[in-house]
C-alpha cells in the first residue's frame, strides 16, 4: 500500500507497503458499532469506561498528596514544584501524541486498511519513546534552573529533584501507556486501556507509601519514592498493553519486526500530534498565566482565582472521556466516508459535552462556597472564588464545547484551527484582563469577566474552525 494514498503526505522513504491479507478481513463488529451504532448511545457507552480512569488519575493526585505531607511541607511544596511537569508530560502523552495515533488507527479502520493500522501502531510506539526521550533530556538536565526559577530553595528543592528525576528517568512508562493506550481506544475498545490505567493507579496507591517511607528490607526513598512508584506501576501497565496487542485478541498487532518504517505515516501522526502537543502547553499555560496576572489584585484575589479555576482541571478529564470516544467515532466514519455521519457524531458530541460543563459550572455558580470550603475557610479567598464562579461558571458550557469539537478535529485529521482557537482563548483573556486591570481599573470583576470572553471566543473560534475541515478529494 502507497503512501500516495495520504492526502498530501509526503513521499516515502522506504518501498510502500504490500497489501496483506489482513486488509481483506471482514469489518469487526467494533469498527461496525462506530460506523453504524446509535450516535448518542455509542458515545456515552465509549465514553463511560474512561470515567473510571478519570476517577482513577483524580484519586492518584489526591493519595500523593496525603503520603507526601507526612514528610513535612517542605516535601509537600518541593513535589508541588515538579508536578506540573509530570501532568504536562501525561497530558501530552494522552491527548497530544496518543490523540493522534488513535485517530489515525480510527481513520485506517475505517477505511478497512487494517495492515495500514497495524503499521501505524509500530509507528507510534516509535514517536512514544521519541517523547520520552524529550521529555527525559529536558527535565533531567533543566529541572535544577527551573525549580530555582520558580522560587525552590533548601529542602524543599531536595524534594523536587529527587521526585522529578525519579518520574523523568522513567518517563518511557508513562508515554507509552498513554500512547499504546490511545492506540487500543483507536479500535473502539475504551474499556481496556481504562481498565490498565486504572489497575496501574491502584498499584501507585498500594506499592508509593512502602517506597516513600520504607518497609522491611524497602529504605525510605522519600519525595522519590513517589515518583518510582509511579514509574514502576505505570511500566507495568505498559507491558500489559504490549502484550495485549501482540496477542490474536487485539483487532490491530504492534509488530516489533518485518514493519517498513515509512515518513509517511509518521507524517500522519505528527500533522496531528505536534498541534495536539502545542495545545495541551497553551491548556496547561493558561491558569499560570492568569494566576500571574490575578496577583496584580492582590494574593486574596489570586488565590481565590487559582482555587476556583481548580474546577476546570475536572472539566479538561471529562471532555477526555468523551473525546477519547469522539477520536474513535469520527476517525473511523472518516475514514470509511461516511463524512455526515462524522459530522453529526461531532456537533452530537460537543453538545452533549457542552451541556455537562454548563451543568457543572451552573451549580457551582449558585453555591460556589461548596467548592471553595474544600481549599479554605479564609473569607476573603472564598468571597474572590465564589465571585470568579458566579461570573464564569456558567460560561463554562462555552469552554466544554470547544474542548469537545478540539477532539473532533483529531478525528478528522485536521486541528490547526481549533488549536489556534485555544491560542486567541489565552491571548484573549490574558489581554482583556491586562487591560480591565490596568487601564480601566476594573477590578476583580474586570478581570474574571474577560477570562469568560475568552471562553466564548473560543467556543466560537472552534465551531468556526469546524467548517474549515474539508473532505478528502481522495480516498485516505
Amino acid at each position: 500500500m502507497s503512501d500516495a494514498s495520504i492526502v498530501n503526505s509526503p513521499p516515502s522513504f522506504s518501498p510502500a507497503l504490500p497489501t496483506s491479507p489482513a486488509a481483506a478481513r471482514p469489518v469487526a463488529g467494533r469498527t461496525k458499532l462506530l460506523l453504524e451504532g446509535p450516535v448518542l448511545s455509542t458515545l456515552v457507552r465509549l465514553a463511560a469506561p474512561n470515567a473510571l480512569q478519570l476517577l482513577a488519575i483524580a484519586g492518584m493526585i489526591t493519595f500523593d498528596g496525603l503520603f507526601l505531607g507526612r514528610l513535612g511541607a517542605d516535601a509537600l511544596i518541593g513535589v508541588s514544584l515538579a508536578f506540573p511537569f509530570m501532568m504536562l508530560m501525561q497530558h501530552a502523552a494522552n491527548s497530544g501524541m496518543g490523540g493522534a495515533v488513535s485517530s489515525a488507527i480510527a481513520r485506517a479502520l475505517g477505511a478497512g486498511r487494517r495492515d495500514r493500522a497495524d503499521a501505524l501502531v509500530c509507528h507510534g510506539f516509535i514517536l512514544a519513546l521519541a517523547l520520552a526521550a524529550l521529555f527525559s533530556a529536558t527535565m533531567l538536565l533543566g529541572a535544577p534552573w527551573v525549580f530555582r526559577w520558580m522560587g525552590g530553595e533548601g529542602e524543599a528543592l531536595s524534594a523536587a529533584l529527587s521526585y522529578s528525576n525519579a518520574v523523568f528517568s522513567g518517563a518511557v512508562s508513562i508515554c507509552v501507556l498513554n500512547v499504546l493506550g490511545n492506540a487500543v481506544r483507536g479500535t473502539g475498545n475504551m474499556g481496556l486501556p481504562s481498565a490498565v490505567i486504572v489497575g496501574s493507579v491502584i498499584a501507585h496507591i498500594l506499592i508509593s507509601p512502602v517506597l516513600i517511607f520504607g518497609w522491611g528490607p524497602v529504605p525510605a526513598l522519600g519525595p522519590a519514592g513517589a515518583g518510582w512508584g509511579l514509574t514502576m506501576s505505570f511500566g507495568a501497565g505498559s507491558l500489559v498493553l504490549i502484550a495485549y496487542l501482540r496477542s490474536s485478541r487485539s483487532l490491530i498487532t504492534l509488530a516489533f519486526r518485518g514493519v517498513s518504517l515509512q515518513w509517511g505515516m509518521f507524517a500522519e501522526i505528527l500533522k496531528v500530534g505536534v498541534p495536539g502537543l502545542i495545545n495541551v502547553i497553551i491548556t496547561n499555560l493558561s491558569v499560570v498565566l492568569l494566576t500571574g496576572i490575578a496577583g496584580h489584585l492582590g494574593r486574596e484575589v489570586a488565590i481565590g482565582y487559582a482555587m476556583g479555576a481548580r474546577l476546570e482541571y475536572i472539566l479538561i478529564p471529562l471532555a477526555f472521556g468523551f473525546g477519547a470516544a469522539l477520536v474513535a467515532m469520527v476517525g473511523t466514519n472518516w475514514g470509511a466516508k461516511q463524512h455526515r455521519r462524522a459530522w453529526q457524531i461531532a456537533w452530537t458530541g460537543g453538545a452533549t459535552v457542552g451541556a455537562a460543563c454548563a451543568a457543572i459550572g451552573l451549580v457551582a455558580a449558585l453555591f460556589p462556597s461548596l467548592w471553595m470550603g474544600l481549599f479554605t475557610s479564609d473569607d476573603e479567598i472564598v468571597r474572590a472564588g465564589a465571585l470568579y464562579l458566579q461570573i464564569v461558571g456558567p460560561i463554562y458550557g462555552f469552554y466544554g464545547l470547544g474542548m469537545a469539537l478540539y477532539f473532533a478535529t483529531q478525528g478528522f485529521g485536521s486541528v490547526m484551527w481549533t488549536v489556534t482557537a485555544n491560542a486567541v482563548r489565552l491571548l484573549a483573556s490574558a489581554g482583556c484582563a491586562l487591560l480591565a486591570i490596568t487601564w480601566l481599573n476594573l477590578g476583580a470583576i474586570g478581570f474574571f469577566v474577560a477570562i469568560a470572553v475568552g471562553f466564548c471566543a473560543y467556543a466560537a473560534l472552534t465551531a468556526a474552525a469546524m467548517f474549515r475541515v474539508k473532505v478528502p478529494s481522495a480516498p485516505q
